[in-house]
């Protein structure tokens, strides 16, 4: 089902003022990819900054986690299971320690809801992204009664996904299909799976924005979608409610409860959302939702952006008369062209980055060759960056393949390449230096966990 379209008066809102508010989102420095608002259940505003395009999936990190609540909330209307269970219940062998502490053992499934386990810090470090991540959460310690204060743990979201998978027999996202997205005309959903066979949960699954702003207006319906109840009422209200308190977060849109892997957030709101800006905000008050994709490196200022741009203009305010929409563009990083290269290929020893070979050509173009360095790429692919308007080109080591865009300029003796991830908020910027008989690399990423940039250095020939 595709959502319909309206003009912004028709639904009692300033065509002016949405204009403003992406205006505004424009001139912020958080790097807006694609916006959706809905009213009154009609899409009132779309707009994408080109190269990205609002039709392409999008990693969606955790935004994810609220499609994992879904899952549970349907395994629990199909008797499959309550949000009193305890963890535990669910598994055997040896993915349980030989000793199962109290507090482990009165873990239930609502404690990984609600991101209250007893952990004292998110587990998803500790028990890693690879292997037997069952068995690594259920062996480390819980340092608390579960029920005890707020501790955001998306190790915990990757046990609900395992114990939906338990009950169903069937992956998360398999149980979704027919349940939700096909309802919901979603046909382009992927979800990062594990070593031991089960979807990630927690990160992991990217949708387009089109998808996420169905899934809004599922919201805001309270689960009834095109006159069916697909999921129920009783659970989104559950699940959207402020079931724990985690006042002790740092910021004010962070701080007004959570419930099962939704936040609350003010003027009455609550949302998924994930790393870097990726946004499914729904406010009943106003019957309406957002949703958005960006690299964004504060999200707090993105709220902020849509408090004091956007719920004005839901709330009726907001200057008439005519508007113009000015195209939304990310341009490539200007410069001169780069210098001239020697056509030499340099080897580099294996890396994080990916990158075991680079070639500078007389042209000003670069040819960077990079194998598969994380579990979902296979292969390697030599990708050329030249410099001029973006370059749009297939990124093949994924499954499956992902848009990317290219450039590049030259900044004295070095060369600048940057690569965009369209699929995903990541930007790598490759500033190439030729020094004696060598070539360094430095590598950076615009957002991303932990360190962002790293050095290489080719190899001696």
């Amino acid at each position: 089902m595709t959502l319909p379209r309206s003009t912004p008066a028709d639904q009692g809102l300033s065509s002016a003022g949405l204009d403003a508010f992406v205006a505004a989102l424009d001139a912020s420095e958080q790097e807006i990819q694609t916006v959706m608002v809905l009213r009154r259940g009609h899409v009132v505003l779309e707009r994408e900054w080109s190269p990205y395009r609002l039709t392409d999936r999008h990693l969606l990190f955790s935004v994810s986690k609220s499609f994992t609540s879904t899952a549970v909330g349907l395994a629990v209307e199909a008797g499959l299971l309550s949000v009193e269970d305890k963890v535990v219940s669910f598994f055997s062998g040896d993915d349980l320690p030989e000793t199962i502490s109290d507090n482990l053992a009165a873990m239930e499934v609502r404690h990984l809801l609600t991101m209250s386990t007893g952990h004292a810090v998110d587990t998803v470090d500790r028990l890693g992204r690879t292997g037997r991540m069952v068995q690594g959460f259920l062996r480390l310690p819980v340092e608390h009664a579960p029920g005890a204060p707020f501790v955001y743990n998306s190790g915990a979201t990757y046990m609900l996904s395992a114990i939906v998978q338990k009950v169903t027999g069937e992956k998360l996202i398999d149980y979704l299909r027919p349940r939700l997205f096909e309802p919901l005309g979603i046909t382009e959903a992927i979800w990062e799976t594990s070593d031991e066979g089960v979807n990630m949960g927690g990160w992991g699954l990217s949708l387009s924005t089109p998808s996420l702003a169905a899934f809004g207006q599922l919201l805001v319906q309270r689960g009834v979608w095109n006159g069916e109840q697909l999921v129920p009422a009783e659970w989104i209200e559950a699940a959207t409610s402020a079931q724990v308190d985690n006042s002790s977060e740092s910021n004010p849109d962070w701080q007004q409860g959570y419930g099962y892997q939704f936040w609350r957030g003010r003027h009455n709101s609550y949302r998924a959302d994930g790393a870097f800006g990726q946004y499914v905000l729904v406010l009943p008050d106003h019957d309406a939702a957002v949703v958005m994709t960006s690299a964004s490196p504060d999200m707090q200022e993105t709220m902020n952006v849509i408090w004091e741009h956007l719920l004005p203009v839901l709330e009726g305010k907001g200057a008439e008369g005519d508007t113009s929409s000015q195209p939304l563009e990310l341009l490539p990083p200007a410069g001169p062209t780069p210098p001239a290269g020697n056509g030499r290929t340099y080897r580099f020893a294996p890396n994080d980055a990916g990158i075991s070979a680079v070639r500078l050509d007389a042209d000003g173009s670069g040819s960077f060759t990079f194998v598969a360095s994380r579990p979902w790429e296979s292969g390697e692919q030599e990708i050329t960056i030249a410099p001029g308007a973006w370059s749009e080109q297939t990124y093949t080591l994924p499954d499956p393949a992902q848009r990317i865009v290219t450039s590049a300029y030259g900044d004295g003796d070095s060369f600048v390449g940057t690569i965009r991830v369209l699929e995903t908020p990541f930007v790598i910027t490759l500033r190439c230096h030729p020094a004696d008989d060598g070539l360094t690399v430095d590598v950076a990423f615009n957002v991303g966990f932990g360190i962002t940039d790293q050095t290489i250095t080719s190899e001696p020939v």
